[in-house]
């Protein structure tokens, strides 16, 4: 059996293998976009759920054809800050100006990071079980100064991530604390894959250190 990571995320990759998975990497290529405006009034964990539905699904057909006998990890993550107005649920930012607005609010306060999380099981080519679910972890921020911030933008890394931060990137400077799982934080945790594999009948000690038949290069996070 194998298991295959519907991401991009050179982060998730780094937690699999260092707790001892080797996954295959597949990326979705999924509009984002498209699957979020076509639920009707959902919440914020229904979105991430949803996407990470939406990436596992994505690549079912290449996954079976390659590794008829798999299981496939989708993940998606946003982070939920407070707004002036209104809460707002935000992805990665993509522009400099905006990784600045959102650090402005984000500064000295809390977001909760809340990460979707979809297993889906293989058998002989045909998908057999699906289960999704989703963790919430609080974010500490610390303050930036403006020139720490504007370096932090110069190095391109919050463009790239939801919330427009990391824990194991330059990012990690500037967060005081994490209240929950940390590694959801970097993408995809630990805890609930586990118990979302076990819900679809496989036990995770039986995908330690299975060899990839390549290794992908990790782009960007999803």
């Amino acid at each position: 059996m194998r298991l295959v990571l519907a991401s991009a995320s050179p982060a998730r990759l780094s937690v699999l293998r260092a707790a001892g998975v080797e996954p295959v990497v597949r990326v979705s290529g999924v509009d984002e976009h498209a699957v979020t405006a076509s639920l009707p009034d959902p919440s914020p964990a229904e979105v991430v759920t949803a996407l990470a539905r939406a990436k596992a699904s994505a690549v079912v057909d290449r996954v079976a054809a390659e590794f008829p006998d798999a299981v496939i990890v989708g993940c998606d993550s946003m982070l939920w800050t407070p707004g002036e107005h209104a809460d707002e649920l935000v992805g990665k930012p993509e522009t400099p100006e905006l990784v600045a607005e959102r650090w402005g609010r984000m500064a000295g306060g809390t977001g909760s990071l809340l990460t979707g999380h979809a297993v889906l099981r293989l058998r002989d080519g045909t998908t057999v079980a699906e289960h999704s679910d989703h963790l919430a972890t609080t974010v500490r921020f610390g303050r930036p100064s403006r020139a720490e911030l504007d370096s932090y933008i110069a190095t391109g890394e919050p463009m790239k991530v939801a919330g427009g931060f990391t824990l194991d990137g330059f990012g990690g400077w500037f967060i005081s604390g994490v209240d929950g799982d940390p590694a959801s934080v970097l993408g995809i945790s630990l805890s609930l894959t586990r118990s979302l594999l076990a819900e679809v009948g496989v036990s995770v000690v039986s995908l330690w250190n299975a060899p990839s038949a390549e290794r992908d290069e990790a782009a960007v996070p999803e």
